[in-house]
């Protein structure tokens, strides 16, 4: 916590510096025969230097944040990838820890394309405590034939102190023209 209260002050320190800056600036941009050119160069090379600051410290911010909000001890994330997708056309996704739903997600034809193209999406990341967990995904959309398909696929994992990753996956079996629905820790 006292990293996360000296990472804001200094944040707050560092966006003053560069309104400060960018108001001296445009100063000397109203009053140009006052100032040197040489150092209107110095400000802009200034300023650049503590905008490039402030990226690094939102940076550092947003890592602190993860952190906190999802400590290693408890944190679960679930990924989801896909193969060609001859045999079935994915509309969402849905996960439930436990019985409990933690999301949704609702498809894109261009997010479908991502996947079948080898992207890997990161569905959910959230906190549980250890122990014995159940997964459970539910994948709808249009299966071969044209029919609507709704499969479910299921896994048991223990969460111990450090982080967990589960992935899912729908693969084509050219040998059932089916797809394969699965789910297994990374």
């Amino acid at each position: 916590m006292l990293r996360l209260r000296q990472a804001l002050l200094s944040f707050t320190l560092l966006s003053a510096a560069v309104l400060t800056s960018a108001a001296l600036n445009a100063q000397t941009a109203n009053d140009a025969d006052a100032v040197p050119e040489v150092n209107q160069s110095e400000l802009a090379q200034e300023i650049e230097t503590l905008r490039q600051a402030m990226v690094n410290l939102n940076r550092d911010l947003f890592i602190l944040e993860e952190d906190l909000l999802f400590p290693s001890s408890t944190q679960v994330a679930v990924f989801l990838s896909m193969d060609v997708g001859e045999y079935f056309a994915l509309d969402s996704v849905e996960i439930a820890i436990n019985d409990d739903t933690r999301t949704q997600y609702l498809y894109t034809e261009r997010q479908v394309s991502a996947l079948y193209r080898g992207g890997v999406q990161r569905l959910y990341v959230g906190n549980i405590g250890q122990g014995e967990h159940e997964l459970t995904a539910f994948f709808i959309g249009i299966g071969p034939q044209g029919r609507e398909y709704k499969r479910a696929v299921s896994l048991t994992f223990e969460k111990t102190d450090e982080p967990v990753a589960l992935e899912l996956s729908v693969v084509d079996s050219t040998a059932k023209q089916q797809p394969l629905f699965s789910a297994k820790a990374l």
